[in-house]
Parts: C-alpha cells; sequence; structure tokens
C-alpha cells in the first residue's frame, strides 16, 4: 500500500456526536531502529515483541462543530489537563489530516492514561500515538463503514508512525515489523506489519521484567537520539547489521534457537548505545545499575544455564526477556540480585501481548 491509499473518499453522513475508548500496548525492539528519515520514515527495518502490561487507554469525545478552519481539542492525562501535550497532539492532527479530513469538523475532548507510572522512565509515546490514532480510525469507520479490518489497521499504524515512529509497532502483536526488507513479505516503511514467519510457541509465551533502573525524563529524547545518526561514522554499517540481523532472526524464531535469540537481542541492544557513545555531541545512557544488572545476567545465565538476557531502549532501564517455563526462577533471581538496582526498588512484569483492543463503555 502507497501512501495515496489512506487517502479517503467522500464520506457518508457525518455523525453529531460519540465517544471512542482504545488500549494500546507499548511495545519493546529486538532488532532495533535507530535513524529515520522525513518524515518518520526509518533508516533501517526493526522488529518488536508487542508488550500487554504497559499500555495506554485513551477515549476521544467528538462533537460537531460550527465551522471547519481550525483544530479544536482539550487533552486530559490521568484527568488532570496537560498543556505541555498539547503542541505534540497539535502537531500530528497537522500531519494526518490529509487523512483524515473530517479533523477540522470536530471538537475532540481527548482522555489518556497509562497502565504504569507516568515518571517510571517508559516511553508513553508509542502507547500513546498508537491508541490516539485508533480512536481516530474508529470514528472513521463510522464515516466510512465498508472500511475493511486490514486497511483499518495498516491506516492506523501509518497515523500513529506521523506521531511516534515505533508506535507504528504498537496496532498488532505479537510480532511486529516494521522498515522495507527484501526478504520480508509486504514489508513497508509507511506502517508496521504482524511477522510474517514461522514463530516456535516458546516466543509467544515471552516474559519481560523491565527493571527500572532510572524513572523520569530521558537525558536524551529519541527524537534528538534519531537525529545524532545523520552524518554519524558507523551509520550505514549499522543499518546494514539490522538489515542482516532480521534474516538471522528468522531461523532463529522458527526454531525456538533460545542461544541464537540472546546473542542477536543482546548485541542489538549493546549497539543502539555504542551508536549513542560514539556520535557527536555523544551520551552514555546507562547507569552503573544498568551495567551491574547487565553483569548479573551473564553470570546467572553462565552458572544455570537459565536462558535469560536483556534489551536495552534509548535510556538506563533494562529489559529482561525470558521463556515463561522460567518465570519462577527469574523471579527468585530478580528477588535475590537484581531489584537492589532498581529505583525504589521498583519494576514491572510484563510479556507478549497480543495488540490493541478496542474498549466497549
Amino acid at each position: 500500500m502507497t501512501e495515496n491509499d489512506f487517502l479517503p473518499g467522500a464520506y457518508q453522513e457525518f455523525p453529531l456526536s460519540g465517544k471512542v475508548t482504545w488500549r494500546a500496548p507499548s511495545n519493546i525492539a529486538l532488532v532495533k531502529y535507530w535513524g529515520k528519515k522525513p518524515i518518520q520514515i526509518p533508516a533501517n527495518p526493526s522488529v518488536s515483541f508487542t508488550l500487554d502490561t504497559c499500555a495506554t487507554t485513551t477515549s476521544v469525545t467528538f462533537a460537531k462543530k460550527e465551522g471547519n478552519t481550525d483544530f479544536s481539542f482539550d487533552l486530559l492525562f490521568e484527568g488532570k489537563p496537560k498543556e505541555d501535550f498539547k503542541p505534540k497532539i497539535l502537531t500530528f492532527f497537522e500531519r494526518i489530516l490529509p487523512y483524515l479530513p473530517f479533523l477540522k469538523a470536530y471538537h475532540f475532548d481527548i482522555d489518556t492514561s497509562n497502565s504504569f507510572p507516568h515518571s517510571s522512565g517508559i516511553a508513553s509515546s508509542a502507547s500513546g500515538m498508537a491508541a490516539l490514532s485508533l480512536c481516530l480510525m474508529d470514528i472513521e469507520k463510522q464515516l466510512d463503514p465498508t472500511m475493511d479490518s486490514v486497511t483499518f489497521n495498516r491506516k492506523a499504524s501509518h497515523l500513529a508512525r506521523l506521531g511516534s515512529g515505533s508506535a507504528c509497532r504498537s496496532i498488532d502483536g505479537s510480532l511486529v515489523e516494521w522498515g522495507m526488507h527484501r526478504n520480508v513479505p509486504q514489508s513497508s516503511d509507511l506502517y508496521g506489519t504482524e511477522y510474517p514467519f514461522t514463530v516456535d510457541s516458546v516466543f509467544k509465551s515471552y516474559q519481560d521484567t523491565i527493571l527500572l533502573v532510572h524513572k523520569g525524563e530521558k537525558q536524551v529524547s529519541s527524537t534528538v537520539g534519531h537525529q545524532l545518526m545523520k552524518g554519524h561514522p558507523y551509520a550505514e554499517n549499522r543499518f546494514q547489521q539490522a538489515i542482516q540481523n532480521l534474516d538471522r532472526l528468522k531461523p532463529i524464531l522458527a526454531s525456538g534457537d533460545l542461544d541464537g535469540f540472546i546473542q542477536l537481542v543482546e548485541s542489538e541492544a549493546l549497539t543502539l548505545h555504542a551508536m549513542m557513545m560514539t556520535s557527536m555531541p555523544y551520551f552514555i545512557l546507562m547507569k552503573p545499575d544498568t551495567l551491574e544488572i547487565i553483569n548479573k545476567i551473564w553470570r546467572y545465565r553462565q552458572e544455570t544455564k537459565v536462558p535469560v538476557c536483556f534489551t536495552l531502549d534509548a535510556g538506563a532501564n533494562v529489559h529482561m526477556l525470558y521463556p515463561k517455563n522460567f518465570k519462577d526462577n527469574v523471579q527468585r533471581f530478580m528477588d535475590d540480585a537484581l531489584v537492589m538496582h532498581c529505583e525504589n526498588g521498583q519494576y514491572i512484569q510484563d510479556r507478549v501481548g497480543k495488540g490493541a483492543v478496542k474498549i466497549n463503555d
């Protein structure tokens, strides 16, 4: 599908008012996307686990208004006005207006909340933009009841991408690929698609314990981080590495090769941070406790043969990934050796999920 396929035809009768609610999960990339082209096009393909517990629930109440020259919306976050979120929403509306021309015909009351504390250091832009995009698509579905589910999800992913790149991977589940790759059928830079290849059952119930090493705002925003890839001396090699790792991941996921999975996922995480440490300006996003956790995971895995590994986003927190049947072992390891490295002893138990869901009020 191309961008033109997401331009709507003539709408049917506009409803006077209504309300829609969607819950969209966060995601954690296995092969990382780092670096982008205008507008929100990834410099390399990526693939992620869709999570389950970490999610955003968004309700959009809409009412027909007089005139259609300006956007009109109010925003509540966790039940309170959040004025500093509004510029990002306005930019998002401006970007998606060609695809949703009804946006100026309504006033919107947007009420959004996260299942995880806002200050936890868990990125909420992916789940937040995905949930909002699904709400807006739900409204468009009322204006165009003939829309099929494939078009609905792909357009929702396309819109979410224009708000936050990784948000396009928070529509479907449980594995989502984003970015053109010659060996991945129907892959696209414009939206995420469900991973099209065989996946062993062990990965369909994978667990993700998120260790909150550093809560609060990241040292470097993702937007700034992506920009640092422009002119980076190792950027082109990194983009090729990601493409090759997606090819390497195919037989790993198909066969349930846990050793291969561990090696690839940890290498991807460390490469992301290596790119930030070798950019200009340069940043070290890990904290001392991040390194302590990584070393303890390596030691524990070597001593016990429990196939637990880590991945990282662009921050200090650690995502600890492992098969479901080792959950009790990992919990004991957490309690004995890792919780001391978490800020206020906090961590989040999550797992691979099945994608966004509509909430019927």
